[in-house]
């Protein structure tokens, strides 16, 4: 029986690279056929967060949903910004019984952001979107903003915030 993964391994057995702006590492794993817009039919990809302090999901929004599913490791939390101003936390992880979810939807238009849960040391993830995802899509969050339209939120939004 071979050892338990440590993200090390998974970085060199998925080739992970930087995710632009974001944060994070990963690898699109899947694209499909592009439609007549120029647009693939759906993407997935692997990703890794560690429990380094400025390795994190920069908040951030798509236009259309976009469906996380936890793999391996440590839970992984979500914080969720709605566009009718809720604010709420999903947790991914293995412990489904105790509220966890191995796969979550965040509806469009929601902010994200995440991280690896306090204690933890690293999350390996993965996300798929239909109509797949393309770098025009992705909104950039900025910590000014979110904290103005969440106030009670401006704790948890600006750590999830980067220039």
């Amino acid at each position: 029986m071979t050892h338990p993964p440590t993200a090390e391994d998974l970085i060199a057995h998925y080739a992970l690279e930087p995710i632009p702006r974001e944060g994070g590492l990963f690898r699109r794993t899947w694209a499909g056929p592009d439609g007549p817009d120029g647009r693939p039919a759906g993407s997935a990809m692997v990703a890794l967060l560690t429990a380094r302090p400025d390795d994190f999901s920069a908040l951030h929004r798509l236009p259309t949903d976009e469906v996380w599913h936890f793999y391996l490791g440590d839970p992984l939390e979500l914080l969720l910004l709605g566009p009718d101003g809720d604010a709420r936390t999903a947790v991914l992880g293995p412990d489904v019984l105790g509220g966890q979810h191995v796969q979550f939807t965040v509806p469009a238009r929601t902010w994200m952001g995440g991280r690896v849960a306090a204690g933890g040391a690293w999350s390996l993830f993965g996300c798929t979107m239909a109509p797949g995802f393309t770098f025009g899509d992705y909104e950039h969050g900025d910590a000014n903003d979110l904290t103005a339209r969440y106030p009670a939120e401006a704790g948890r939004i600006v750590p999830l915030c980067r220039p």
